[in-house]
């Protein structure tokens, strides 16, 4: 049951560090090459989206479907158990709330790059001509 959590993680964690390389200043070969590497990546990746839903939607069943421990007949290692379930639930849901925010803000990035390139390329025309 871990992996599919492991796996969103390294993606999550992929998908920071490509957001943190988009957003550095660089040399304008370089950022318009890495934009459009980050572009043609961008559509196979959109199956994050649904994944992370998916688990977004397997996270609120089990919670509906939770046993409640909070009557005086559970023990305290039950007590701790259910906290501790609760606990990976909320953050489970961070790491899917954050997979998709990151997604969403890389596809903006490359998006505004590539707007920022195609108006200077047309600056350049209106200035040769």
């Amino acid at each position: 049951m871990a992996l599919q959590w492991l796996m969103l993680t390294y993606v999550v964690a992929a998908e920071a560090v490509v957001a943190i390389l988009l957003t550095l200043p660089s040399p304008k070969p370089l950022k318009n090459r890495f934009v459009s590497l980050i572009s043609l990546i961008l559509q196979p990746a959109l199956c994050i989206v649904p994944f992370a839903g998916f688990q977004l939607l397997d996270i609120y069943w089990k919670n509906e479907h939770r046993l409640m421990c909070t009557s005086e007949v559970c023990t305290a290692a039950e007590r701790d158990r259910y906290e501790k379930s609760i606990y990976k639930a909320q953050r489970n849901v961070i790491l899917c709330i954050a997979a998709c925010l990151l997604y969403w803000s890389i596809y903006r990035i490359c998006k505004y790059q590539k707007e920022i390139q195609n108006l200077e390329e047309v600056e350049k025309r209106h200035k040769s001509q």
